[in-house]
């Protein structure tokens, strides 16, 4: 069975909107596109890179798809980043779309009308694990099906207020495990959870009602 893996880029207040530049994406009037920007330093880079490593497909929603399709295939050779733009020319991309006639980019395919289903069956195939990058929509979907199994998060220290956010009130209730963590010199804090299972919930009560506590009253005086 496939992973499917979130990776985001996120503010303190679980923004991603627009991480990238300024006009990335201005829906309902985002005015603080190029956030990530200022604090990406050498430890965010390397982490960015290790997360392509490993063998992965893209799962894309059509705006990011549009973005990634407009940039990396149009990235000359003698480009610092032409290893990476060879990286996604080759991947095999399922993307959330209502047009899929206009699917241009190599490897590109539509996830179809119902996009959780699709998901389901990749999840049930053989093959990469499956990565998202950007797509909030597609991320929300997700979770609201519960069929992550691996969060990436970059979460950077400012706060943007409203904005297109990591989660929304559909998600369903599931509980992660810290697998790694580390904090760039810039403050941005590299976080991987893995899937755990059903919530588990405690109390932090002191104590029961009506039962006294020895020495309590003492220790309130």
């Amino acid at each position: 069975m496939r992973k499917v893996i979130v990776a985001a880029f996120v503010s303190l207040d679980g923004v991603m909107q627009g991480p990238g530049g300024q006009q990335e994406d201005t829906d309902g009037g985002f005015r603080f596109g190029g956030w990530a920007a200022p604090f990406f330093d050498e430890v965010v880079g390397e982490s960015v890179g290790e997360g392509m490593q490993e063998p992965f497909a893209l799962l894309l929603g059509r705006r990011t798809y549009d973005i990634f399709a407009a940039h990396w295939p149009h990235v000359p050779q003698d480009h610092p980043d032409h290893a990476l733009a060879d990286l996604f020319n080759g991947l095999s991309k399922h993307v959330a779309t209502h047009r899929p006639e206009s699917l241009e980019w190599a490897g590109s395919e539509s996830l179809g009308e119902d996009i959780v289903a699709r998901v389901r069956e990749l999840k049930a195939s053989e093959g990469p694990s499956l990565l998202t990058q950007g797509s909030t929509e597609l991320v929300h979907q997700l979770f609201a099906a519960d069929l992550v199994d691996e969060l990436r998060t970059l979460t950077f220290p400012v706060v943007l207020g409203p904005g297109k956010s990591l989660f929304d009130s559909k998600s369903a209730p599931r509980a992660f495990r810290l697998v790694k963590s580390t904090a760039s010199p810039s403050g941005v804090v590299l976080a991987t959870y893995a899937r755990a299972g059903e919530i588990a919930v405690g109390d932090f009560s002191l104590e029961q009602p009506n039962e006294p506590q020895p020495g309590r009253d003492k220790v309130l005086r």
